[in-house]
């Protein structure tokens, strides 16, 4: 294994280590920096702990960014409280910025919503959480338009899993670079990068009503559904590895006495989806039965929201009809 792949493997499973994470997050935020000639980082805070996970990353980020190539890249965060935003995370989100010395900005939803409350007063809190979370992130990506930035995402990999978030909302983003980490991976992290107490400490919540909290709806704590995650994560991978080329060929190559094949690597930009025969309720049995249950059916439910829309590609005969009929239009457009 080289070095690279030893630090990388590091901050896997049982064995996260937070300083190896931080180092490579870092990197990566600043790879996508020049990937995209950004000239700003734009994320949401909100006052919980992966916010500002996320918004420390990407201020060591320009900082390295800063050092290496000798240019300035603005990070802009932004509060964006609703009706139901608590007093508790207008505080954290102060005490964040005042902590690492990030200038915050301001803009409240609370107009937005009340519109949308009058349109549809019979809307579920969750109907108003979800289009909360949509005016968040078109602002968001408003922003990131005027200061040429990209917007940087804030959802890690247990909410991505349990769905427990809204598509094309705050799942929506450029980059996320702790989408990869569990919720309790998070926490860890939070207390290496020197957060607010008052931030790590608090039960984390989408602000959907008062007193409303993650966990308390989930109904298990992150520790027990993270546990499950990481088993049923690792058992959809070994599915995933079994099904690849290079795993039927280094079986092959067994049989036949040839070299070993080396195993496929993972795909380093999007997560994969949850292999269908991982999601069998036979294999966690060591698990709380409302727990596996609640977590199983979350997944399958939810899995939509971690794919990219299914675009229709016309057979190979239909779509060179259609090409050459888009070039005819063009040139009659070009001829008016």
């Amino acid at each position: 294994m080289s070095a690279k792949s030893a630090k990388l493997e590091s901050f896997r499973g049982a064995g996260f280590c937070e300083k190896a994470f931080v180092h490579e997050s870092v990197k990566f935020i600043c790879k996508q920096i020049s990937y995209t000639n950004a000239r700003s980082l734009v994320l949401g805070v909100s006052g919980g702990v992966d916010s500002a996970v996320v918004a420390r990353l990407c201020q060591l980020a320009i900082q390295r960014y800063a050092r290496k190539f000798h240019t300035p890249i603005k990070l802009v965060c932004v509060f964006l409280p609703s009706l139901t935003t608590s007093a508790h995370s207008r505080e954290d989100a102060k005490a964040l910025a005042h902590a690492f010395s990030l200038s915050l900005k301001q803009h409240s939803i609370a107009h937005y919503q009340e519109q949308f409350l009058a349109d549809f007063p019979k809307a579920t809190p969750l109907e108003v959480g979800n289009f909360c979370a949509r005016v968040r992130m078109a602002l968001l990506y408003h922003y990131s338009s005027m200061y040429q930035g990209i917007v940087v995402g804030t959802s890690n990999q247990s909410e991505l899993l349990l769905g427990y978030g809204t598509i094309f909302g705050d799942l929506a983003c450029a980059i996320n670079p702790i989408g990869a980490l569990f919720k309790t991976q998070i926490f860890s992290l939070a207390r290496i990068l020197q957060l607010p107490e008052s931030i790590i400490t608090k039960p984390p919540s989408a602000d959907l009503y008062p007193n409303q909290s993650d966990e308390g709806e989930l109904g298990f704590s992150y520790a027990e559904i993270d546990s499950l995650l990481a088993a049923i994560v690792a058992r959809s991978a070994k599915y995933y590895s079994k099904e690849s080329p290079k795993h039927r060929a280094r079986e092959s190559a067994k049989v036949k006495g040839e070299p070993k094949a080396k195993p496929p690597m993972p795909s380093k930009s999007t997560l994969t989806p949850i292999h269908p025969n991982a999601l069998r309720k036979k294999h966690y049995k060591s698990f709380e039965k409302k727990l596996a249950s609640m977590v199983l059916t979350r997944i399958k439910a939810n899995q939509f929201k971690r794919e990219m829309p299914t675009i229709f590609m016309p057979k190979s005969k239909l779509l060179r009809e259609l090409r050459t009929d888009t070039s005819s239009h063009k040139a009659t457009h070009k001829d008016t």
